[in-house]
């Protein structure tokens, strides 16, 4: 895990200033890679290094995790070829290994020579043979052309500004915003933002000029001419199962996928909220690890927002090695502006803000540096509500009554997934709610298609593309990197997607429960967290906040409306909705609330 930088002129050369303001840009990501920074410039027609006349600045900062000797710096170069890498290829050991049978030698035990070699020898579309998240830049002088390519699920960022004559990749946004002219939002975005509280469903940004490079996407980029050719690497594949032992397929790549996400030359642990993907999660890899897995759990003083029990009874259980770290209501409120500045966009709700201190506590309170969690679980085994609904219609159209029948009933009778409905949470999915919601909104825009579902697998495919996954995984990144940690996500393995794309709806949802093949499959898990009715995630007490805690703040705050200036909102509505809120109103719900009060905060830093 690491942070990027570069910079690249098509038609001059930089000079030593600009030198300094890239090393600038790489640094002020420290945080991401704490370990180690290298930073180099290439005049490419003529293979200089020289601070003074360059044309392209790679900068780097390393997180150490596999190989930890100074072979692993980066950039690392290898025949012409340069890199500066961010993130993991798990399946590097079978790769390397094959490389060796064809008689290339390697001078490291990293993965990122690994990814050189396979670029050298397959080329870009070599990527697809990579399990892992990554994002990195390759600059390949022999064919002069530079390669930047991102990981299939956006689990590791990369963003790009590009001018008629330059392009700057980066790990994060902050490090893009000194080389923009004026910084502009980019209207669209932000309504989406606040109509559906959804972010990363496409490659645009906040900022008007800055985007992202897309999932299980390359952009090949001349280096002389400056032309982008954008080439998908890798697409979606229906897995050939055997009905009677899907269980057992799926339960063995759960395993592979966790084993190798257990390779680390750093101390690993793994989160453990008390919810069935973490536990399912922790109880397989501390087998793997002969019972000496390190897990960590973040609870709560208030105790309707814990999960205490539920990792009691499986630490105690499984003789799972188990650690609590408590968070307060002081820990949330006074992080709001640490952790905007991490995100660098507008969130929705304090659970992020939560998040982010789980991670500080495991990097201040412990030796950990890897860290195992569980994003992904839902997308791809129907964890959702929405997804319960979602597969009812598709069963609608298909006429088949009885079947939705037996869903519902079972689902009142065993209090499953339906006793989580809360219209307040469901109207992203309605559009007629939509469409007459907030007045306090000045901007305009369209709806993005949140709520379409011609087939469960479109949808969960929608779901993992644009509408959940990016945001999850955006929010994992910035909030372990900011506390220079790793995260791994076993639940988005290709291989496992794949599959759970490919089996039947009736596998992941049937008789009224969520994840069925997942409950079903690992046995090993108590009966109690198996068929846990409820799911709750990690929630803190958002609603009592703003009702209380912040109310006053939130009142000041919105006197001298930043949002208000740039033509966002209308503060006065806004702070009408805000007294419906107060009041009880069912149709607001917390992030209703808080979203404003963040991109409010956000745009006051920034504007």
């Amino acid at each position: 895990m690491c942070g990027i930088f570069s910079a690249i002129n098509f038609k001059d050369n930089f000079k030593t200033q600009d030198y300094i303001r890239f090393k600038k840009s790489t640094d002020i990501i420290e945080y991401r890679g704490p370990d180690a920074g290298g930073y180099l410039t290439i005049q490419s027609e003529k293979k200089k290094f020289d601070n003074s006349e360059f044309n392209i600045f790679l900068g780097h900062l390393r997180l150490s995790i596999i190989d930890l000797s100074v072979e692993g710096n980066q950039p690392m170069v290898d025949n012409d070829c340069f890199i500066i890498f961010n993130g993991e290829i798990f399946n590097y050991i079978e790769l390397r290994n094959e490389l060796e049978l064809d008689g290339i030698i390697f001078n490291t035990k990293t993965d990122t020579e690994v990814i050189l070699k396979i670029y050298q020898k397959f080329g870009s579309k070599g990527f697809s043979k990579f399990n892992g998240m990554w994002a990195f830049v390759i600059i390949d002088l022999k064919n002069q052309q530079i390669i930047a390519s991102r990981d299939r699920f956006s689990i590791k960022p990369l963003y790009f500004y590009k001018t008629q004559s330059q392009i700057y990749f980066a790990s994060e946004i902050k490090q893009l915003l000194p080389f923009l002219d004026q910084k502009s939002i980019n209207n669209d975005v932000f309504y989406k933002f606040l109509q559906q509280s959804i972010i990363d469903y496409n490659n645009e940004t906040f900022f008007k000029e800055i985007f992202k490079v897309k999932p299980k996407t390359n952009l090949i980029i001349n280096l002389q001419s400056g032309l982008i050719n954008e080439e998908q690497y890798w697409e979606y594949e229906n897995v050939t199962f055997d009905y009677k032992s899907v269980f057992e397929q799926f339960k063995e790549l759960f395993t592979d996928s966790i084993n190798i996400r257990l390779r680390s030359d750093v101390n690993l642990g793994s989160l453990l909220s008390g919810g069935l993907d973490s536990s399912a999660i922790s109880v397989i890899a501390n087998q793997l690890s002969n019972n000496n897995l390190r897990t960590f759990s973040v609870v709560s003083n208030e105790r309707e927002f814990s999960e205490e029990k539920f990792i009691d009874i499986l630490a105690k259980e499984k003789n799972i090695k188990n650690e609590k770290l408590i968070f307060s209501k002081a820990d949330v409120l006074n992080n709001i502006d640490k952790v905007i500045f991490h995100q660098d966009e507008p969130f929705s709700g304090f659970s992020v803000i939560a998040q982010y201190l789980i991670f500080e506590k495991i990097k201040k309170q412990t030796d950990i540096t890897v860290v195992l969690c569980g994003q992904g679980g839902d997308e791809i085994m129907l964890g959702y509500l929405k997804f319960f609904f979602f597969y009812l219609n598709q069963l609608k159209r298909q006429g088949n009554y009885l079947r939705i029948s037996k869903e519902l009933l079972l689902s009142l009778f065993y209090r499953t997934v339906i006793w989580q409905f809360k219209l307040s949470s469901a109207k992203r999915y309605i559009p007629s709610l939509l469409n007459k919601k907030e007045s306090y909104i000045k901007i305009s825009g369209d709806l993005e298609n949140t709520w379409e579902s011609l087939s469960m697998r479109d949808r969960q495919i929608s779901d993992i593309d644009k509408y959940s996954v990016p945001i999850l995984a955006h929010f994992e990144d910035r909030n372990s990197t900011a506390n220079s940690l790793e995260s791994r996500l076993p639940f988005l393995d290709h291989r496992l997607v794949n599959l759970l794309l490919s089996v039947d709806t009736e596998l992941k949802i049937k008789n009224g429960w969520t994840k069925y093949i997942l409950r079903k499959s690992i046995d090993e898990l108590p009966d109690e967290i198996r068929w846990r009715r409820d799911k709750q995630g990690f929630s803190v007490p958002e609603d009592k906040w703003l009702r209380d805690d912040l109310k006053s703040e939130i009142y000041n705050i919105f006197k001298n409306s930043t949002l208000e200036k740039l033509g966002i909102i209308d503060k006065k509505i806004f702070l009408d909705y805000y007294e419906m809120f107060l009041k009880g109103s069912k149709k607001i719900s917390c992030d209703d609330i808080s979203k404003v009060l963040i991109a409010e905060k956000w745009a006051s830093s920034h504007f």
